[in-house]
């Protein structure tokens, strides 16, 4: 996706080319051969679900055709990972690969060790007691509790009199891996209608996948799970500078 005059071009396939994705489903084995996909077109060329699909349909919301609202359909499936993981903006992470993006972007850390570490903000604290807990025993539980974001950011004391930049501190952990967005709901009045665009619902991944399966690369080195990722890219698109594909994935640990 591009501005060219002032006006959003979409790249993508001609709607007949063969090798186009044609549906949410097609997208998700796509996304399960390769390991991770950026949801638009980025520095590494063709790296992208924008550009295998047809801009045809994008933003109309055609839930057979539109890839705009397969994200919602793919997101609440809970088949692969969906969230904002690829420089600050949205991508998907199969769940075989999801393991090593949480080591490398966490750097090992569950949420609460970095807090008690003084690595995690209070801002990011007020957001993750939502989503985090614990039991009689003193030992951490993941909540499922299905909060839209318009009602997180309230609750958790953001807003016009309260704490500020919601969207970065809810990016930022997407991009480290605490949260994900699960599903996407629209809002209801008081008469119990539907109303305005679908807003998202977020969740650690653990809630949705488990502790066990998410953390399961904790025994390697970060950096050893971040070259896997940077490996994987040069190996899928080879014609990709170093400096790009970093562009997406963001930089191993000391650079």
């Amino acid at each position: 996706m591009s501005v060219e005059n002032g006006e959003w071009i979409m790249k993508g396939m001609d709607w007949n080319d063969p090798y186009r994705i044609r549906t949410w489903q097609e997208l998700i084995n796509w996304i399960n051969e390769i390991g991770f996909l950026p949801l638009f077109g980025n520095e590494v060329e063709g790296f992208s679900a924008e550009e295998h699909t047809s801009a045809r349909y994008w933003w109309t919301g055609n839930r057979k055709e539109d890839p705009w609202e397969w994200r919602e359909i793919i997101a609440a499936s809970h088949q692969v990972a969906y969230g904002k993981f690829f420089g600050n903006k949205a991508g998907f992470i199969s769940l075989e690969w999801l393991p090593y993006f949480v080591n490398c972007r966490r750097d090992g850390y569950d949420f609460d060790a970095r807090y008690q570490d003084g690595l995690a903000s209070r801002r990011e604290k007020k957001i993750m007691d939502f989503y985090l807990g614990e039991n009689a025993e003193g030992d951490t539980i993941y909540r499922d509790d299905r909060i839209l974001s318009t009602e997180l950011k309230k609750m958790a004391g953001f807003g016009k009199e309260g704490e500020k930049n919601y969207p970065g501190v809810i990016t930022g952990l997407q991009m480290q891996t605490y949260l994900v967005i699960a599903d996407f709901e629209r809002r209801r009045n008081k008469r119990g209608e539907e109303y305005g665009m679908a807003v998202s619902i977020l969740l650690s991944p653990e809630a949705l996948w488990g502790y066990d399966r998410v953390t399961a690369a904790y025994s390697e080195s970060p950096k050893v799970s971040w070259d896997r990722i940077f490996q994987q890219v040069k190996k899928l698109y080879p014609q990709a500078s170093d400096a790009a594909i970093k562009k997406v994935i963001g930089k191993r640990g000391e650079e």
